[in-house]
């Protein structure tokens, strides 16, 4: 099981709030993996809210802790994680499906990042856009970035559906930049920020339901929106100054499938079985599929 990053997140707290029930004050997070229950599969891992791939690999370093040879033998070396420095994708943003009457209504978000993978993660920074239903079945569609463990921000962006979205993540020491583009209305974003410590263990390409969180930090899932289906093109990261794609030799690439566990879902009468799957990689790794499924079952 992989390691679980529950943050708060503010995320357009006016829809939010419409689209919530009476309760403690809630706000949308997008940065948990696998939540208690999440299993492995043949065909990669099985998450209560992420869909896609997530990518790691390791680099061979010299040993710190063995003095170098004087007599021009190979130094000792060590096998650590590589630290992956740049990731970026582009998808159409999808339509989201909304009916009336839909509870607290539906969420999926769509994104790019750096870290929140591997056990013990507890940063991740990550940047994307929504698809969401409000309760009276209004869709709502937004850009958005996150540098957990701090809160998610909305990005001033206009964003439709069918838009052609690219994002990218890329951080040098202590510096993050974050950028989006809207190539369809010819409009972006950039902004650079400083992390203290960056999660820098892995790359990921997303679609995920998104949690609500109340002020004391309690978690749930919420149900994932009708998204239809989302294509990740343009596909590439780079780990320890190596570029690659998803089929790369160098680096293990993880699918995701999203499988909902009713235990993490926010509201009892709003329980959702719908789930998302991720398709295979394009032959050169820079693509795939994720489809939303109203009844997904893990793979065997």
């Amino acid at each position: 099981m992989r390691g679980i990053l529950l943050a708060l997140a503010l995320a357009a707290a006016a829809f939010a709030a419409s689209s919530a029930q009476a309760a403690p004050p809630l706000l949308l997070s997008r940065s948990s993996l696998i939540a208690a229950g999440g299993a492995a599969g043949a065909a990669g891992v099985v998450s209560s809210n992420w869909a896609g791939y997530a990518v790691t690999a390791t680099t061979t370093v010299p040993d710190p802790n063995v003095p170098p040879p004087t007599d021009g033998s190979p130094p000792a070396t060590i096998t650590q994680a590589a630290d992956f420095t740049s990731v970026t994708g582009t998808w159409i943003e999808p339509k989201a499906t909304c009916t009336r009457d839909s509870g607290s209504g539906a969420f999926s978000a769509v994104w790019v990042g750096l870290g929140g993978y591997v056990d013990g993660s507890r940063a991740l920074e990550q940047i994307g856009t929504d698809a969401d239903c409000g309760r009276d079945g209004t869709p709502r569609y937004y850009a958005w970035y996150e540098l957990v463990p701090s809160p998610s921000v909305p990005i001033d962006l206009k964003i439709r559906p069918d838009d052609t979205i690219t994002t990218s993540v890329n951080v040098s020491a202590t510096n993050v930049l974050l950028q989006i583009k809207d190539r369809t209305r010819r409009t972006s974003f950039t902004k650079s920020f400083t992390v203290a410590e960056p999660d820098l263990g892995s790359a990921e390409w997303i679609v995920e339901a998104p949690s609500a969180c109340n002020e004391a930090g309690n978690c749930r899932t919420l149900p994932l929106a009708n998204f239809g289906s989302v294509v990740f093109t343009r596909i590439a990261t780079t780990a320890s100054g190596h570029a690659g794609t998803l089929t790369d030799p160098t680096f293990t690439a993880t699918s995701v499938q999203l499988v909902p566990d009713e235990t993490t879902t926010i509201f009892r009468t709003d329980l959702s079985s719908a789930g998302a799957t991720p398709g295979e990689a394009s032959a050169d790794g820079r693509s795939f599929r994720v489809d939303f499924d109203p009844n997904p079952s893990p793979a065997p």
